[in-house]
């Protein structure tokens, strides 16, 4: 699949925004249902087998919170202006610190609220290495809905909005591959083909770096759909590890095999457990794009907490 050039003709910044806000959509409403299964896994794997929905209401947490930080960001400026997402990640974070921010998203957002540069904040993570958790990952399929239009604008805002947090290439590669997951899915419901699962892998196989991430998606790639997402998540992970290597790929294969039910999706996501509310967001954002509006249960999108966005 040949790069393409920065061309945004075809859509308008207001459609373009429309399809992130979809996808935010489907990413708030995938945190806060996987965020209710949150308890002893034996429970939580009782209550999903049965599909008992959770009673509402369904809170948001870092995940939602941050997505909705890059809309945002993509509204005003038609891009990712990392300043001005700094800002408006550490001030929401300032705002409202218990939703859920691990331990290093905590002092990074803390230092860049206290006036630190956020370069500096990013960059000293873990002895000077960066993170390279699922962060970065966790909000990016806004962008990728966003920039549908050209896939190497697509990689590049990706790790623009990764880097305000996560400096390691892994995490900013995790990014990548759910942004351009999404943007997938939102091209090809626009050109109204038909949608397979295994092509949405392959093209984000083809432009996610080299690394331990892309070598993990190529792994889940050879399982096929048949599979529970328990053996998926017992072969590369499902976020045990709140690393995006362990569960970016993990996210992949249940959008790819569920492009066509968000409701299913996100059944199969949960029941792979680990990082539940960040997978259920990464596949919410993709699947989204690929059903529609329409698609998503109502009771669902009524049951999570509303959305506070200043657009």
């Amino acid at each position: 699949m040949p790069q393409e050039a920065h061309n945004h003709s075809g859509e308008t910044k207001e459609n373009r925004l429309k399809l992130a806000l979809l996808s935010l959509e489907g990413l708030s409403v995938g945190d806060a249902f996987g965020e209710c299964f949150f308890c002893e896994d034996w429970l939580a794997q009782g209550r999903i087998d049965a599909r008992l929905k959770p009673p509402p209401p369904w809170f948001l947490t870092d995940d939602s919170i941050m997505a909705m930080s890059i809309v945002e960001t993509l509204a005003k400026h038609g891009r990712i202006e990392q300043n001005d997402l700094a800002t408006r990640f550490a001030t929401r974070y300032k705002r409202e610190p218990g939703r859920g921010y691990g331990s290093t998203a905590r002092r990074i957002l803390s230092a860049i609220a206290s006036g630190v540069d956020w370069r500096i904040a990013a960059s000293s993570a873990f002895d000077g290495q960066g993170s390279m958790g699922n962060g970065g990952a966790m909000r990016a399929g806004p962008i990728g809905a966003y920039f549908a239009e050209a896939f190497d604008e697509v990689v590049e805002q990706a790790k623009l909005s990764a880097e305000v947090t996560h400096t390691h290439p892994e995490g900013q590669a995790g990014a990548i591959a759910v942004a351009v997951a999404a943007a997938w899915a939102a091209r090809r419901r626009l050109s109204g083909r038909a949608v397979f699962g295994r092509e949405l892998m392959e093209c984000v196989i083809e432009f996610t770096p080299e690394g331990e991430t892309r070598w993990r998606l190529a792994k889940a790639m050879q399982i096929p759909f048949e599979c529970e997402a328990r053996t998926v998540a017992a072969s590369v992970g499902s976020g045990n590890e709140v690393l995006a290597l362990d569960t970016v790929p993990f996210a992949i294969w249940c959008a790819a095999r569920h492009l066509d039910s968000f409701a299913d999706a996100l059944w199969t996501t949960v029941s792979g457990l680990g990082d539940r509310d960040t997978t259920c967001a990464m596949v919410g954002s993709i699947v989204a794009l690929s059903v529609g509006h329409a698609s998503m249960p109502a009771d669902w999108r009524a049951a999570r907490e509303p959305l506070k966005l200043d657009l």
